[in-house]
């Protein structure tokens, strides 16, 4: 779970945004860290293979305020999309303290959501968690499309366990800061709890 960093005095904690391939993870991370202060955000780094890739930066949202003396940097990672690289996506897990689940909102791409959420919970459990005791959000991405599947059904069908969820199109950003913001207050909530 989290890092403390007594250095610095910061409290190091890890999103992960997960979700099916082309769902609009990397378009999230892209958009928060073109949206954030210079002085307040790591290097954007991309682990990209010739099949796969993962984005990672840190940032320290600095109107989010301290806990107990220690500023909190918030470390946001992508997983790959497809659920062929699992074991990148397990590793990506590892120390995880909040997840984003990006669904995407098009009719077609259902099945990828259901499968995608299915491989969530069964790497977190491989890695000790239990996706009900993590801070935890859903976003319905690509709201702007056509084709796309209404709110009400997606949430009944994604979302079975009420958790904070949202409305987004991450190529314009409506949403994308809305959906970080809820996941970052869930955390700060166990961290100030003591979990």
């Amino acid at each position: 779970m989290s890092f403390i960093n007594y250095a610095s005095r910061e409290i190091n904690c890890k999103i992960v945004y997960y979700g099916p391939g082309l769902c609009g993870k990397t378009t999230n991370l892209q958009f928060v860290y073109t949206k954030t202060a210079p002085e307040a955000k790591g290097k954007m780094i991309s682990l990209a293979t010739e099949t796969e890739r993962t984005l990672f930066f840190d940032f320290l949202p600095l109107a989010l305020g301290e806990i107990k003396g220690f500023k909190t940097r918030f470390h946001l990672y992508t997983v790959p999309g497809q659920v062929f690289y699992d074991a990148s996506r397990k590793l990506i897990l590892k120390g995880v303290d909040g997840v984003v689940f990006v669904a995407d909102s098009q009719e077609e791409r259902m099945d990828a959501n259901y499968e995608s959420l299915d491989n969530l919970e069964i790497n977190l459990k491989e890695q000790g968690y239990e996706l009900e005791k993590l801070p935890y959000v859903i976003q319905y991405n690509k709201r702007d499309l056509s084709n796309v599947v209404p709110v009400e059904e997606m949430r009944r069908e994604l979302n079975l366990m009420n958790v904070p969820d949202f409305e987004a199109c991450a190529m314009s950003g409506e949403g994308v800061f809305e959906t970080l913001k809820a996941v970052a207050k869930l955390i700060l909530i166990d961290l100030k709890k003591g979990k």
